[in-house]
């Protein structure tokens, strides 16, 4: 289980001001419910040169851009210089870094993105955790929910990691790219710096610095 460790899947914790939730846990997925709480804590004491508070537990920096048609729920951080497209639909606990874009008609939800993340296209991320500079390409999506709603099962190789959590959707390591179309199946995580083809079906942990073209067939990046 060492891989899926957040010191090992997330190689800068600067690049999220979420840092302390990944030093008091190990894994990503223990993270999760820790959003909401953090978030209203965090909001209040952030720099009211930088931030305004628009509505009831959102809070977003002043050099961001929201599009008139965003829909954005409360509990929600969007950091400095993020763009929120037309018809993005901020559901509530996202905590959204600087330099990040939200796109027409993605939906987030219980998130957090690290500073530069781009879901720019018909995305849904629920549940899930975008490292630094991780990149999902048009129409690709997490699937948060198995479809007979058990528990999430962590798999890497022949190991089954129990989480406990009905909703898990994607963990990204820092810089991965996802291909457009891609299906990120509940509890998929992938390691930094690894692409993943278009219209690919992901399940389980990926290594880092990998190439995913399906599975089974998963070629080292370098």
């Amino acid at each position: 289980m060492e891989q899926l460790k957040n010191k090992n899947l997330f190689l800068d914790m600067t690049q999220t001001i979420a840092g302390e939730l990944f030093e008091q846990t190990t894994y990503p997925w223990e993270i999760l419910p820790l959003i909401h709480d953090f978030i209203l804590k965090t909001g209040p004491s952030l720099s009211k040169d930088e931030y305004e508070q628009v509505d009831e537990n959102v809070w977003i920096a002043k050099t961001a851009t929201i599009a008139k048609t965003a829909t954005i729920c409360g509990p929600a951080i969007i950091g400095p210089d993020t763009e929120v497209r037309p018809g993005a639909f901020i559901r509530g606990n996202a905590l959204i870094g600087a330099g990040c874009v939200v796109g027409n008609s993605t939906e987030i939800k219980n998130d957090i993105l690290f500073n530069h993340v781009q879901v720019p296209h018909y995305n849904y991320v629920g549940d899930s955790i975008l490292g630094y500079k991780s990149h999902m390409g048009a129409g690709s999506i997490t699937s948060n929910v198995k479809s007979d709603k058990t528990n999430v099962v962590i798999k890497n190789g022949d190991e089954q990691i129990e989480t406990g959590r009905k909703k898990i959707g994607a963990v990204l390591g820092d810089r991965v790219e996802v291909g457009c179309g891609t299906i990120l199946n509940p509890g998929s995580i992938v390691g930094h710096d690894t692409n993943i083809y278009p219209l690919s079906m992901v399940r389980g942990y990926i290594k880092p610095e990998s190439i995913y073209k399906k599975a089974g067939e998963v070629a080292e990046k370098y």
